[in-house]
């Protein structure tokens, strides 16, 4: 089987829209029409609760980190990811977030933004980096409020993290790329962050009640 064929299947795994079948399950609704309209963990906690935004949580982080460490292992001979085909296994996780944010099964429309699909991608690859970066992220969103922003730090910080660890390899150069793709799907939450628009993830910490 051509090592290509992953593509297609880590594409149609990201595809797999973890918040719409919750929204469906949990109250019969279409998140893209609730709230921010986004298919993301944030979105699911609003719209549906700490418990649904959990399992989607980990669904989302699950779809990046599945292909990038069974797929190498079944369509390379001997293969490894980060190893001896670092750069399959980078493609696979990024067919999985260009999935997760252009969903097949949805129509090209709806996806996430593809915070957590990449966070599962680079928690294979990358694991401490990620683990550094996922506390500075929970830090900036509790004592700002706002999931936009930590999601931004986070990604413009994680590559460096990542040449820390092992300088100019192909995991840095991914890191790159998905960090500016996470800038570049938050540039309405920027833009409403510097307008003083952005909804806090916790409206009642922060005084508001305003609706997402």
């Amino acid at each position: 089987m051509h090592p290509a064929l992953g593509l297609l299947i880590a594409y149609l795994l990201g595809s797999v829209p973890s918040a719409y079948l919750a929204g469906r399950v949990w109250k019969g609704v279409d998140l893209r029409t609730v709230g921010s309209g986004n298919l993301g963990a944030t979105n699911v906690y609003r719209a549906l609760g700490v418990r649904a935004a959990l399992v989607v949580l980990a669904l989302d982080a699950a779809k990046g980190a599945v292909p990038v460490f069974f797929l190498p292992r079944l369509l390379l001979s001997g293969g490894a990811p980060g190893a001896a085909e670092p750069w399959w296994a980078l493609a696979y996780g990024g067919a999985a977030i260009v999935g997760h944010a252009k969903p097949v099964f949805l129509l090209w429309r709806g996806g996430g933004k593809g915070v957590a699909t990449a966070a599962g991608m680079f928690g294979v690859l990358a694991p401490v980096p990620l683990a550094c970066t996922a506390a500075l992220c929970a830090a900036v969103v509790w004592y700002s409020g706002y999931m936009s922003l930590g999601s931004v730090v986070a990604a413009i910080l994680f590559p460096l993290l990542v040449w820390l660890e092992g300088g100019v390899a192909p995991t840095f150069w991914a890191s790159l790329l998905v960090g500016a793709f996470v800038v570049w799907s938050h540039r309405s939450n920027l833009r409403r962050l510097r307008a003083g628009t952005e909804h806090p993830l916790f409206p009642k910490r922060h005084g508001t009640e305003r609706e997402p």
